[in-house]
């Protein structure tokens, strides 16, 4: 075996040789936009797509294996299952704080904002799902195992998001038990990122491009404009309602009944020594 290919054995070459390149540009592109002046559904959806390339060459040429996590049969259902439990997630997350008083919801900036959440969501998805679950998440599990592999990309994944504008300790916790769990267990329940995708992409457009609220701690115009009232421990703050401690106990149950659903389907793997 050839010294490179002693080299790749170690997951955190891999997953460093994976992610530089997505990572390198996502950052060309942002400051290309800054300078240009590109539209930002543009940059969007020209880093999401680049990313999407990027992924396939490096399984291709480093891991040279078949790409099954993007495998094109049967991704249209897992993706609309995805959009489903993603707007259903969110619509009651948003119709438990209306029931509260917390939030109203007026008539906002209308389609062509929301097509631009669109993209963004999009975009956003994309290149989310590609460096955690299919790079970091899947690579760590082939050596420690789901359990910590879950547990790894989670914190990470809430981390990366307390660099948010509006961002505190709350909301970054938010993100690790919501998100993380939640996008861990869809790629573990389907061994694919069409759901995880669809799922994330689906979240972020309607919390943004549907009801007009913060994503994130980017705020941003939608189809209607929600306005929240109270506690930020109920609402979220400026980072957004998926602050909200509703939305961790909603996102949070759903993403261990896909664990349990995922378990008992065997799709959980164990620790693995030596890494491969």
């Amino acid at each position: 075996m050839s010294w490179p290919r002693r080299v790749l054995r170690f997951s955190i070459v891999r997953i460093i040789v994976a992610a530089v390149p997505i990572v390198a540009l996502a950052i060309g592109v942002s400051a290309l936009a800054s300078t240009v002046s590109l539209d930002a559904r543009l940059v969007a959806l020209i880093t999401g797509a680049g990313a999407v390339a990027l992924y396939v060459m490096y399984v291709r040429w480093v891991e040279r294996r078949p790409l099954h996590e993007l495998e094109g049969t049967g991704s249209v259902p897992e993706v609309a299952r995805g959009v489903v439990i993603g707007v259903a997630l969110f619509a009651a997350t948003i119709g438990v704080l209306c029931l509260a008083g917390a939030c109203t919801i007026e008539r906002g900036d209308g389609v062509r904002a929301a097509l631009g959440g669109l993209a963004a969501a999009i975009g956003a998805a994309l290149l989310e799902e590609l460096m955690f679950r299919a790079i970091l998440f899947r690579i760590v599990e082939q050596r420690l195992g789901t359990w910590i592999a879950l547990a790894i990309s989670a914190a990470l994944f809430g981390l990366v998001h307390a660099l948010n504008p509006g961002a505190t300790v709350t909301s970054t916790v938010a993100i690790m038990l919501e998100a993380g769990i939640l996008l861990g267990a869809a790629f573990v329940r389907t061994r694919r990122l069409w759901m995880a995708f669809g799922l994330h992409a689906a979240w972020n457009f309607t919390e943004g491009g549907v009801f007009g609220a913060s994503v994130s701690g980017s705020g941003g115009g939608g189809l209607f404009a929600s306005h929240f009232h109270g506690a930020d421990w109920l609402t979220g703050g400026k980072f957004g309602p998926e602050a909200s401690f509703v939305a961790i106990a909603i996102c949070l149950a759903a993403g261990i009944a896909m664990l349990v659903s995922a378990h008992r389907r065997g799709r959980f793997l164990p620790r693995s020594w030596p890494s491969r």
